[in-house]
Parts: structure tokens; C-alpha cells; sequence
């Protein structure tokens, strides 16, 4: 590769520069401590200059402007601002608020529901992803979505954004690469590492993302290494001598039909080469994005931190139902009751519940309630709890045990001959049906059928008019069982693990109504929801996601336990029914995990079901 020199005769000296994307390459932006932040010709005249002192640079095309994003060396903030390139003018600039640790560098992202985000990257080992936009519009109020813990001396970061990916560097060890999604766990996988563990010689600096590969820059060993990519894995392509420069830090890239065009900073003296190369990454295969839905309202976050929230139940008020409760198991802490807006009523501290479901019209003596029912981690036993069916005030009603060693799931079962049944599992695969009873106010359970899988267990949900049990089985997918006690217990497969449901099989719902009966299953394995026809042959409707809700400013939903739907009309957005699903992670701010909200009707109109 052959390096020239790019706009010798001007005078600005520019600490980063980068192609304009959606242009012919022929333009360039431009961050200068002295300088400004910088729009120039294919010559280096400017075109457009806001005044001030900035380093660091990254671009995305939002419409007709170009999003940029900054450092504001005077206000020691990053900064946003949109640029008109056919008018030349820069928009008011918008403010990320000041840190506490010193900012090396930023980058930005856009996810596939044209969400904007930007990265922050610290020398301490510090980084943070905030929501700066959507779509073409940016947010004059950036949100902090989470915290990242990062390589200390990083200074420069990039994305690729179709693969979700972004990449740190870790000066004198390698390149990084993390997931960049907001909903994604905090991992990373090695892209190339110094000597004696890869080819690197001296030290990782900036870095430039193509389509199918990455361009990585060693200052200290002036050279260029190209990259391609491999689906997890990166092969060295080339080393490329950057001998002719003093200081190289600085690095740009955008593919043309030659080749790959590079602009690098010299350091030495701020100036600016460029070259081509000539080499064409083949593009990785990118698994089409499932489309996403959005929550509508959240819980608060459960009172305990790490994996607490676990699985939620929907009581439909008899009278009201506008005042209905969401009912969720905190396996650290107990069974908690939330309003439709997600505020908490009540807690109850009754000990580790992992799944819990509701059946109305229950006589607890002489007295005519609605019934919950959870499993109890700490005794092995059934929680029940009554439901007053005016005020959904919840009280402790008696426990049943159980001898499962490892109790995980239950679901209820009401025939229309009106008993009542709860099916418990273990982590044995056992299943052990019980009729529940409580003549004289004492809860009792009678154990009538007992039936196994061959591996763990957890999420099922009874069709009470159809007598029929649907089960998971966490790493191979969805049963379904005859739930009448005096029946067999054959297992008829619904749907495997596979290319549309990924382990593990957690939660599962069935949507009821009138015109067509759902059952909806929380495949874990990539964070989504996979609706089937609730009859056979179980015809798949499709999948989605619980994406990132900017306007409301609602996180979107990962590593999902369990699930509800309900296709009662609960009022406003809930007039079709509501779907709940437990959020393992949650964002925006970060806190304990909670519980998402979503209108059964966007998920109608996002899968376009019948």
C-alpha cells in the first residue's frame, strides 16, 4: 500500500479525520484541538467548521444528515451534532453528561431497529453505551442504557454494526470484540494479540470497520493489519508497512469497488494519508434480525439483585378489570403483586418462588376466591395464596409438600367439571399432578398422577377446555399431554429446539380468544418469543423480540424465565390483551430484573396473525 500525502497545502492540523459517510469519499470529516470540528473538500478546504477543541470522531448516515459524535475538549463531554453536508451546517449540538473517569475515545452503533447508541471508552478500564436517537432523530436527552467494564488503556472503539459487534482496543495486549447489542451479557472474544500470542508486534491502536473485515492499526510498529472476519473468529489477510510515518494513530476506511480506500493521522505534525488497498473481505453471513415489539410499561425492579425475578401471573379483576394485578415470584425473595403501571402493592415474603399461576372461583372453606399457586424452592412445596376477588388483596392460604428434591415448575389446571389441579416438576423431569381442595379452609392436595420426561423441566400451561398440557423440556422444546388425571400421560411433541426455538424452553402462555388460541414459548437461548397455533399441528406463526422502547424509555427484554399472556380486555393499550415476560436483564438504568408489559394487539400486528 502506498500512502500520499492528503491535502498538503492546507493549514489545519487535525488530531482525527474520517471519510463522510454517504459520499463519493471525496469529503472528510475532521476533529481538531485547535481547529474546530471540520467539514472539507476533497482538497482539505472547509466547508463547514464548528469552532471549539475536539478529538475523536465517528459518523452514521440519519436521513439526509450525518449524525457525529465527539469530544468537546473544553466541556471534557462528548458531544453530538447532525450535519447538513448539502447546506454545510452543523445542528446544536447535544451533550452526553460529564464523567467521572476521563474519556479516551467513542464510537457509535446502530442496532437493527435503527436505535442509535454511543459508546464510551476510559483509560481506567471504564466504558459505558448510552441511547443517543432513533431512527433520524436524536434525543436531546441521551439515556445511560448500562455500564461495560473495558481494558484499561483503551482509547479507541468502533462497531459493526450488522453483526452487532464492537471492538476495544487494550494498548499493549490486543483487540477486543463485545457484543454490542444493550441486551446482550458482557463477553468478549480476542481479535488479535501482541506477540508472543499473535501476530502483533508492538502495540493495538485505532481501528476501521468494513464489511467482512477490520483494519487494525499498530502505532508503535507502523503497520496495518487487515482482519477478516470468520463468524467468531478473525484470520490475519495482511501486514501493511506504515514505515514512511512518524507517529501513525489515527485510522479511517470505507470500501469502493478497487479495494478498501485508508486516511491514517500522522500524529507527527497532524497530518493526514491516504491510500488504497487492494482488498476485497468476503461478508459474513448475518442472521436476519427477528422484528420486535416494544413494552408498553414495566415493574418496578424486584427487591433482590441478581437472578431473582422468575415468573409472572395475570389476575383479570372480575369487576374492573382496568385494576387488574400482575403477579410475579422473586426466587429470592417471595411473591410480589403489581398494578397495570408496574408499581408494587404487595410483597410477600414467603421464600424462594420460582413459578406461579392463578385460576379463578376456588372455595377456600366457604369462601369463594381466586387461587395462586406457586413453587417453593426453599421446602419443595406448593405455595398457595387467595386472591379476594373485589379488592385482589393476596393472602397466605396453606402449603402443600411435595417430594420432589429440586422443585421448579406449576401451572394449574381447571376442567370444566371445576376441580382443580396443579401439575409440579423437578428438576428430575418428574411431573406429579395433585387435586387441590380446601373444604375446610385447610389447602390439601391429593396426588392423583405422577408421569416423567427425560431431562429438566420448568415452564408448562394447561388448556382447560381442551383437557391438554403443554410442557417444556428446557434443552429439547414443547410437550403436549392429555392434563386429565384418569388419562395416560403420552407425550406428543409441539415444536424442538432448533433453528426458531433455542434453549433453553423456559416460560410458557396460551393467548385464548374467541377467533384463535396462541401458545407463546420463551426460547432463552436467543431472547426471543416463538408463538405457535395452540392445536394441532401446531402451525409456527413466528418469532419475536422485546426491543428497546426510546420514546418511553423502556429497556427491551433478555434471557427471559417465564411468561404470561392474557386476552382479556384489561383497557387502553391492554383492550386486546397483555403479554408480561420476566426480563433477566434489565437496563436503562441498570437495576434488579423486573417485568416487561407488551400489547398483545402489537404482537398480533408484528407477526400479522389471523
Amino acid at each position: 500500500m502506498s500512502l500520499t500525502r492528503w491535502a498538503e497545502k492546507t493549514v489545519f492540523k487535525a488530531q482525527s479525520a474520517a471519510f463522510l459517510p454517504g459520499s463519493d469519499g471525496a469529503r472528510r470529516l475532521a476533529a481538531s484541538v485547535k481547529a474546530g470540528l471540520l467539514l472539507l473538500d476533497d482538497q482539505g478546504h472547509e466547508l463547514a467548521n464548528m469552532p471549539g477543541s475536539f478529538q475523536g470522531l465517528d459518523s452514521r448516515l440519519t436521513g439526509a444528515s450525518v449524525l457525529v459524535a465527539t469530544l468537546d475538549n473544553t466541556r471534557q463531554q462528548a458531544m453530538l451534532t447532525q450535519l447538513d453536508s448539502a447546506k454545510a451546517q452543523w445542528s446544536q449540538p447535544v451533550y452526553l453528561p460529564a464523567r467521572d473517569y476521563s474519556v479516551a475515545g467513542l464510537c457509535l452503533y446502530r442496532d437493527d431497529a435503527s436505535n442509535l447508541f454511543v459508546f464510551l471508552v476510559g483509560e481506567e478500564g471504564k466504558g459505558e453505551q448510552w441511547l443517543v436517537g432513533a431512527g433520524d432523530h436524536v434525543n436531546a436527552t441521551p439515556r445511560l442504557v448500562r455500564n461495560l467494564p473495558l481494558p484499561p488503556n483503551a482509547e479507541f472503539c468502533q462497531v459493526d454494526d450488522a453483526a452487532h459487534r464492537l471492538f476495544v482496543n487494550e494498548e499493549n495486549i490486543g483487540w477486543w470484540a463485545y457484543p454490542a447489542h444493550p441486551e446482550a451479557d458482557v463477553a468478549r472474544q480476542p481479535v488479535a494479540l501482541r506477540e508472543p500470542f499473535g501476530e502483533v508486534k508492538q502495540a493495538a491502536g485505532a481501528m476501521a470497520v468494513v464489511l467482512g473485515g477490520l483494519l487494525a492499526l499498530d502505532p508503535k510498529g507502523k503497520s496495518l493489519h487487515l482482519y477478516q472476519e470468520r463468524g467468531e473468529s478473525w484470520t490475519p489477510v495482511a501486514e501493511l508497512s506504515l514505515m514512511n510515518l512518524k507517529k501513525p494513530e489515527g485510522l479511517s476506511a470505507r470500501q469502493d469497488k478497487n479495494g478498501v480506500q485508508v486516511l491514517v493521522n500522522d500524529n507527527d505534525g497532524e497530518r493526514l494519508y491516504q491510500g488504497e488497498v487492494g482488498w476485497t473481505p468476503q461478508p459474513v453471513a448475518v442472521t436476519a434480525p427477528l422484528p420486535s415489539v416494544v413494552a408498553l410499561g414495566q415493574s418496578q425492579p424486584v427487591g433482590r439483585q441478581g437472578d431473582a425475578a422468575d415468573d409472572p401471573a395475570i389476575w383479570v379483576n372480575p369487576q374492573n378489570p382496568a385494576q387488574s394485578r400482575v403477579l410475579g415470584t422473586n426466587k429470592k425473595q417471595g411473591l410480589l403483586a403489581y398494578d397495570l403501571s408496574g408499581k408494587q402493592l404487595q410483597e410477600l415474603p414467603v421464600g424462594r418462588l420460582n413459578n406461579v399461576d392463578i385460576r379463578p372461583g376456588f372455595m377456600l372453606g366457604k369462601k369463594n376466591v381466586d387461587l395462586a399457586v406457586a413453587s417453593n424452592r426453599d421446602r419443595n412445596s406448593l405455595s398457595l395464596f387467595s386472591i379476594d376477588r373485589a379488592s385482589g388483596a393476596i393472602s397466605e392460604a396453606g402449603e402443600i409438600p411435595t417430594p420432589l428434591a429440586e422443585i421448579y415448575g406449576v401451572c394449574l389446571f381447571k376442567p370444566p367439571s371445576g376441580e382443580l389441579y396443579a401439575f409440579a416438576n423437578g428438576k428430575d423431569g418428574r411431573f406429579l399432578q395433585y387435586r387441590l381442595s380446601a373444604p375446610d379452609g385447610r389447602a390439601q392436595g391429593e396426588l392423583v398422577r405422577s408421569f416423567k420426561v427425560e431431562t429438566q423441566p420448568e415452564g408448562c400451561v394447561a388448556d382447560d377446555q381442551r383437557q391438554r398440557l403443554f410442557l417444556g423440556e428446557e434443552d429439547v422444546g414443547v410437550w403436549e399431554v392429555d392434563a386429565r388425571a384418569d388419562q395416560p400421560a403420552t407425550l406428543s411433541s409441539v415444536i424442538k429446539v432448533g433453528d426458531v426455538v433455542h434453549a433453553d424452553v423456559e416460560g410458557l402462555a396460551l393467548y385464548q380468544s374467541d377467533a384463535h388460541d396462541y401458545l407463546v414459548i420463551s426460547s432463552q437461548g436467543n431472547d426471543s418469543y416463538v408463538v405457535v397455533d395452540a392445536e394441532p399441528p401446531y402451525t409456527l406463526r413466528g418469532a419475536f423480540r422485546v426491543g428497546l422502547n426510546a420514546s418511553a424509555g423502556i429497556d427491551g427484554t433478555s434471557e427471559t424465565d417465564g411468561i404470561e399472556v392474557t386476552s382479556m380486555n384489561l383497557g387502553g393499550p391492554w383492550s386486546k390483551g397483555m403479554l408480561v415476560v420476566q426480563d433477566g436483564r434489565k437496563r436503562m438504568p441498570e437495576q434488579a430484573q423486573n417485568f416487561k408489559f407488551v400489547p398483545w394487539a402489537e404482537v398480533t400486528k408484528t407477526l400479522k396473525l389471523p
